[in-house]
């Protein structure tokens, strides 16, 4: 609802910046009256009753405008062009690649070298894994960031950084970044201050002089690591006080109930626009509100700051988008959407993590009924948003979905869950996986995985055997992961070294700031001798890099799959097969998934249930007509094969 008060409260704020806002500066003007109302009611949630609150709101409203103010004309042009489609991040060709930019390619110089690495595959989005400034001995891979405005010296500098994005930019590619918005290292200039005896800083994190209040908190939150960080609290002899320290000692919680706060690292989050970033991944967002008596996560007040961040965002650097990182139950994903009068208004993306894990449930079982359990809950997000679709990340694989989505098919959630972390590791009799466990709890002995995308489908063990069966079948389930994953709806996200055939690294255990964490066996360090053999027609690193070439391409052809919220799922009438319908008014794209290791069978009225009619269907990635009369009784799968079909008449 429109406020002629806050409209004139925002002009006074305003008026020594002498922006030209019946000019050259009105669609900006026009922003952030449009969404003063929603942002004034949001902060005022929060912060209405902090001392600081009004004086902090004027601050706010000058930051917004500064950051529109010092935005460069080319991504002001990039805005402009962004806001001209409805949803440009939902596009069928968007294909992203997260990396580290140091294993990839030494440093920021280095990757600007490979660029032509990216387009020969056909990936157009780079996420550069964490470049800012973080302590060596402490750095936990970037994530404990010692300064958000500076590159850490091994990346490069600001310069590179730059120079990077305007060829991008050029070549109509985008970047992602992060930024940790949850805490800092304990090296941070911040922390640095509240040691010092600083009591403004000592109120950016949450600090206590005795253990009363953390008790009180520790009560009720689980451990984030509790194998190597248990706990929540750490004792800082410098300020003699206790501070909240979930993930890492050297981690410090930042106090988010402290306006303050929230002021200076929405100024980070602006700063990352302005170099340029197109979407910013927003690292731990379901951990940036505290509240003693609750788990610490998921609360209300963490989804109203992410919908403040939205809206501030794109009053003032519209063309970049949010991805909140919450690795959360399925139940508490959607929420990071928004909800009711904010549905659709937190973030732009969030991770489908629970269908990446349903994924490697369905490789190992070859059974897909849990998968197909929780998609009534997947559907549920709003046309407008998206997903990051991927096969695995940086991290490890969690196994997060519910019991009841277990049970529902006849399964022990404890015994199913103990099969996946046998198989994943290879204990499991006739498992061809190499796997770790990864956060093992020795209470619960709830446990993640570890491992690259081939590792973890045989390939490793394949070649040791030097078994050429063995690789063949790998290579077939690493191509059917990435196509179940890419076609599903979302953005989908390759990491790095999977599209060369990466098995685990195992050189991160005699490095003494990463042998602690085995999530480092999956984050190799690139070999370009091994990558120039995608070059070698019938290598295995030419099969996979081949077939994610193609996959990419098909995708990027077929504007029925931009996420439009068009998915619907087939019944196969076979448990080892998953199916699914992308459409658009013109046209329908059935995918078909055998995730079985022995040849599967789906009928032709699986097809004729959805209206298809013609007797001859079209397979993009094996480029073959099906017809119905050569195969009368249905569809044959190979093993681990999969088929994107469309009705063909010819």
């Amino acid at each position: 609802m429109y406020s002629q008060t806050l409209h004139t409260r925002i002009n006074k704020i305003i008026e020594p910046l002498q922006l030209d806002i019946a000019g050259k500066d009105n669609d900006f003007y026009t922003r952030l009256i449009a969404s003063a109302t929603a942002i004034h009611s949001l902060y005022m949630e929060i912060y209405g009753n902090h001392e600081k609150g009004l004086a902090c709101f004027n601050n706010l409203i000058t930051g917004i405008t500064m950051a529109y103010y010092e935005r460069a004309f080319a991504l002001r042009e990039r805005d402009r062009m962004k806001l001209q489609k409805s949803a440009w991040f939902t596009s069928n060709k968007l294909t992203g690649m997260s990396l580290y930019v140091d294993l990839f390619a030494d440093d920021l110089k280095g990757l600007q070298k490979k660029i032509s690495w990216f387009e020969k595959l056909g990936v157009n989005l780079l996420h550069l894994m964490p470049l800012f400034e973080s302590p060596e001995e402490a750095s936990d891979g970037g994530y404990a960031v010692k300064d958000f405005r500076k590159l850490d010296k091994k990346y490069g500098t600001l310069k590179d950084l730059h120079i990077l994005q305007e060829t991008l930019l050029d070549k109509d590619m985008f970047l992602m970044l992060d930024i940790v918005l949850n805490h800092t290292s304990d090296q941070h200039q911040w922390a640095q201050k509240a040691k010092a005896g600083d009591s403004f800083y000592q109120d950016f994190y949450y600090t206590f002089p005795d253990r009363h209040i953390p008790d009180a908190y520790e009560s009720a939150m689980p451990e984030v690591f509790p194998e190597t960080a248990p706990g929540s609290f750490t004792w800082n002899d410098d300020m003699k006080r206790w501070v909240m320290t979930v993930f890492h000692d050297y981690q410090w919680d930042l106090n988010f109930t402290n306006p303050e706060v929230f002021l200076a690292m929405l100024g980070n989050v602006f700063f990352y626009a302005n170099l340029g970033v197109d979407i910013l991944r927003i690292d731990a967002p379901a951990f940036i509100w505290k509240q003693v008596g609750t788990t610490c996560q998921n609360l209300p007040q963490a989804h109203s700051l992410l919908r403040l961040i939205r809206h501030c965002v794109e009053v003032g650097t519209p063309g970049m988008a949010l991805l909140g990182e919450a690795i959360v139950a399925p139940q508490d994903i959607l929420p990071y959407f928004g909800e009711g009068l904010h549905k659709g208004k937190e973030c732009h993306f969030a991770y489908n993590a629970t269908h990446m894990a349903l994924q490697w449930d369905m490789l190992a079982t070859t059974d897909t009924r849990i998968m197909l359990n929780a998609q009534s809950l997947l559907s549920q997000k709003p046309k407008g948003a998206s997903w990051i679709t991927y096969t695995r990340c940086h991290d490890d694989i969690g196994l997060g979905y519910s019991d009841e989505m277990i049970r529902s098919v006849g399964f022990d959630p404890k015994e199913h869950r103990r099969f996946l972390k046998d198989y994943y590791t290879g204990v499991y009799t006739g498992s061809p996986a190499r796997g770790a466990l990864f956060g093992v709890n020795v209470k619960t002995q709830d446990a993640r995985i570890s491992g690259t995308l081939a590792s973890l489908c045989g390939l490793e063990e394949a070649l040791e055997m030097k078994d050429a069966f063995l690789i063949e079948r790998a290579i077939k389930k690493i191509l059917l992961m990435q196509a179940h994953a890419m076609f599903l709806g979302g953005l989908p996200m390759l990491f790095y070294g999977d599209e060369a055939g990466y098995t685990n690294d195992y050189s991160y255990r005699n490095d003494s700031q990463k042998s602690y964490d085995n999530r480092w066996m999956h984050r190799p360090l690139i070999d370009w001798k091994k990558n120039e053999r995608t070059n070698k027609e019938g290598t295995l690193e030419n099969q996979i890099f081949k077939g994610t070439q193609t996959l990419i391409s098909i995708r990027s052809s077929l504007e029925l799959l931009a996420d439009e919220s068009n998915i619907e799922w087939m019944d196969t009438e076979n448990i080892h097969l998953a199916g699914f319908i992308r459409w658009n008014h013109e046209q329908r794209l059935y995918c078909i998934f055998n995730f079985s290791d022995r040849e599967q069978s789906i009928h032709w009225l699986a097809f004729e249930k959805w209206g298809c009619t013609t007797n001859k269907m079209w397979d993009h990635y094996s480029k073959a007509i099906i017809s119905k009369q050569e195969k009368p009784f249905g569809m044959v799968l190979h093993p681990f094969e999969f088929r994107l079909l469309q009705e063909s008449k010819n």
